[in-house]
């Protein structure tokens, strides 16, 4: 009976040992991710000047484009449906209007990065700036304080 209980305690380190060693390769979110184009059929053009506040608030069509883009570019990080798993910044708690405009838009455009990490890709020229306002217009609709 004890050579069976050393057996189970050997097999218990060893997997406490992997788990250990395979977890920072498996907790990599942001490792080979590659941000898509979104279609935006149905808003209205911007142009090449960037806005400074979202021009598609409380926009039915903006707010559908923005669920399907943020589900596919940024829940893996930012946690589905807008919950952060904690990984990245929970972006329900931006403000709502102008000020979290100006919070939420640079980071997306420019990217974040961190003592030569990428902890957030860049999306400007991958994203257009209709798809940036129009995950910012969903984010509103699941604001929380």
């Amino acid at each position: 009976m004890r050579s069976v209980d050393k057996r189970w305690g050997v097999i218990s380190w060893a997997a406490v040992a992997a788990a250990v060693l395979l977890a920072p390769v498996a907790v990599r979110p942001h490792g080979d991710v590659t941000p898509q184009p979104v279609k935006t059929d149905g808003l209205e053009p911007l142009g090449e000047a960037w806005r400074a506040t979202n021009p598609y608030r409380d926009n039915p069509r903006a707010i559908a484009i923005g669920k399907s883009a943020y589900n596919q570019q940024c829940a893996r990080c930012h946690g589905i449906g807008g919950v952060s798993g904690g990984l990245a910044p929970d972006l329900r708690t931006l403000d709502k209007g102008d000020q979290g405009d100006k919070d939420f838009l640079p980071p997306l455009r420019h990217g974040v990065f961190r003592d030569g990490r990428t902890m957030m890709p860049k999306y400007e020229g991958i994203l257009s700036q209709e798809a940036m306002w129009a995950i910012r217009s969903w984010l509103e609709t699941v604001h929380v304080d």
